[in-house]
């Protein structure tokens, strides 16, 4: 039993009280409580206080006479407390059993919110113009969270990466790279996507000022890019794909995976805006304008808001027209005209697909991308046009059928940057005046962008030279991995630990820190675990009786394991890979209680040493599963 059970146990009992009494609309909490009451709470007698004319305290008295505690139950004693609360008082010598068994198996935490349902999440949709910066990186990571999040609920989950592949962010690279006098080739040593965003994306921004001329250009580009069969177009489609499967190389660095890709360019020409366009105008979701500054235009009416224009008077539809029937292509809401085709096989060794358009290339028609529901990570700074494709979304489905998960940007303390090797030199003169001392939120048009691969290149060094202090019977491949390891947990951690309306500031050193809450510390707590158990010299005893666990360091620790489920579940239903993260954190910090506090391989008895031994297994496997939720991997030495 874990404590998501015990509580839906606990409900069950009270309900059943309630309907017995003949008691009506109680609807009730139960909840983890402060140590101060028990182990678990229930405010049932404040919710019936006014209906029964009496106190809090009274009414829970009553309920706590009726319930019959069993010799052998996970309840030891049920309390009215003064305040009104109805408490209860976990049974650990009975409990702890329980608790353990349940840990100690794969699928730990496993539940069934989702009922095999198909969701979609889609994230990451950088433009492929340059590298990812560490702004981007949330994205991925939350997006990615997320989707490990609902797998673990049963949800089945379509992870979608959409490419825009034909805005004016392309036709910069390719002005830069036809007109601005720039090779299509990166120098030696250098990626060609750090190549297009430091160099090509930077310069031709700033050229744009100089050279009038190169404007012209940039717009006779971006038509030439939305016809196909130009020559243009194929060009910007073989440097577009160059950056992607750099990009996609970071990414999986980060342990983050995807099941298809999409791209912009696709979507124009497969004609899903013709099929939507003519939807929402049969739905009387859109309306055209006969008079005022938008006379011509279609627009989506807005309450409370300006209308937003979706087709211009000339004809030409805004941004928001390539949303709107990507949006209900992800739902399944119009028919797929694309066929798979596989792209590459990722260092997971999983299949990434990808549409086409192609009807001669080989292809695999029973890919099957849709949701019932979507959830698109997307920052804040697209609220509105998000929260509009919502709207029309749910007219077509159900009100909950499409979600933005918004989230606020990153930005890099100057410390970091200055402390990264050649990272200022990212920077243009203009931008650093901009810092103001304190941070450089990421812009590539502005040349405040430090890639993701130099910030993760760096984390691995000092987590490597740290490592390399601490572990002198390891040999290089192994303190690399671990190296690795301790980078990619620690950024993937330090995206997700704020809440999302928070701007984050990311530095390089307190992150790395062995204390507090952050990635290494949880980590280190998991190497501590596994050199006791290396210096165990027992094969533990996982059938043996576990209720001489009695000390409140093995009790919290026990009670941190047994609310796993719990957890998983808010975060679930919340789409907030934060509760996890703080649930691996105080995992740890009980876990650290009790590695300061108990002696496991001095232990006064040899049931006893078995018993801490199998806690640690416990406590070691459970985290593990935490963990990999977040992607992150638990080295066993630090």
């Amino acid at each position: 039993m874990t404590f998501l059970e015990l509580i839906a146990k606990i409900r069950h009992d009270i309900d059943e009280i309630i309907k017995d009494q003949g008691y009506q609309n109680v609807n009730f909490t139960v909840e983890p409580s402060k140590p101060e009451f028990g182990d678990i709470t229930c405010n049932v007698g404040f919710l019936l206080a006014k209906q029964l004319k009496q106190s809090p305290y009274e009414i829970s008295k009553t309920f706590a006479s009726l319930f019959h505690i069993k010799p052998k139950s996970e309840i030891k004693n049920i309390v009215a407390h003064a305040t009104g609360n109805l408490n209860f008082e976990i049974n650990y010598e009975f409990f702890n059993n329980q608790v353990i068994s349940a840990s100690l198996q794969d699928d730990y935490g496993k539940l069934d919110i989702g009922k095999s349902r198909k969701i979609v999440v889609e994230h990451t949709s950088v433009n492929p113009n340059k590298a990812l910066h560490i702004g981007h990186i949330r994205n991925v990571v939350l997006g990615d969270i997320i989707a490990r999040i609902l797998k673990k609920v049963n949800y089945d989950v379509n992870v979608l990466n959409y490419i825009d592949d034909s805005g004016l962010q392309v036709a910069d690279i390719i002005v830069g790279l036809r007109f601005g006098g720039l090779s299509d080739v990166s120098p030696e040593g250098k990626k060609f996507d750090h190549y297009c965003g430091d160099d090509i994306y930077v310069k031709i921004t700033e050229s744009y000022e100089l050279d009038k001329s190169l404007e012209e250009k940039r717009h006779e580009v971006l038509q030439e890019i939305e016809n196909e069969n130009s020559e243009i177009s194929k060009y910007a489609k073989k440097i577009t794909r160059k950056v992607l499967d750099e990009q996609l190389k970071t990414v999986w660095e980060l342990n983050a995976f995807y099941d298809c890709l999409n791209f912009e360019s696709q979507i124009i020409h497969s004609k899903l805006w013709e099929t939507i366009f003519e939807k929402l105008k049969s739905d009387n979701l859109i309306r055209l304008e006969s008079s005022g500054e938008n006379a011509g235009c279609w627009v989506i009416p807005a309450d409370g808001e300006d209308d937003k224009i979706l087709v211009r008077s000339n004809g030409v539809a805004t941004y928001i027209a390539k949303d709107i029937p990507y949006a209900a292509w992800k739902l399944g809401l119009i028919d797929d005209p694309f066929k798979y085709k596989i792209h590459s096989i990722q260092s997971n060794n999983q299949t990434l697909y990808e549409t086409t358009l192609d009807e001669f290339c080989e292809h695999d028609d029973k890919i099957n991308v849709f949701g019932e529901k979507v959830i698109t990570v997307i920052d804040n700074r697209q609220k509105r046009l998000q929260n509009i494709v919502t709207n029309l979304m749910s007219k077509f489905k159900h009100e909950n059928s499409y979600v933005h998960l918004g989230y606020e940007s990153v930005t890099l303390s100057v410390n970091t940057i200055e402390s990264l090797p050649n990272g200022i030199q990212y920077i243009s003169d203009k931008a650093i005046k901009s810092l103001r001392g304190y941070s450089a939120q990421m812009s590539g048009r502005k040349g405040i962008y430090i890639n993701a691969d130099l910030v993760i290149e760096n984390l691995k060094e000092k987590a490597y030279q740290e490592s390399q202090k601490r572990n002198d019977g390891l040999d290089e491949v192994e303190l690399r991995q671990i190296a690795k390891d301790v980078a990619v947990g620690t950024i993937r951690y330090e995206m997700i630990k704020p809440d999302l309306d928070k701007i984050i500031t990311f530095d390089l050193n307190n992150s790395l820190k062995l204390e507090g809450d952050t990635c290494s510390y949880i980590q280190y707590s998991y190497a501590r675990a596994a050199r006791i158990l290396e210096k165990s010299d027992i094969e533990p005893d996982f059938d043996a009786d576990f209720s001489n666990l009695k000390s409140p360091y093995e009790t919290e620790l026990l009670k941190r394991i047994a609310m796993f489920d719990m957890h998983i579940n808010d975060a679930a239903n919340n789409l907030s890979p934060k509760i996890i993260a703080k649930y691996c954190y105080l995992l740890s910090t009980a876990f650290s209680s009790f590695y300061e506090q108990v002696q496991v391989n001095s232990a006064e008895t040899p049931e006893l040493k078995n018993s801490r031994i199998c806690l640690i297994h416990s406590y070691k496997k459970t985290l593990n599963n935490a963990f990999s939720l977040l992607g992150i991997n638990t080295p066993e030495r630090m």
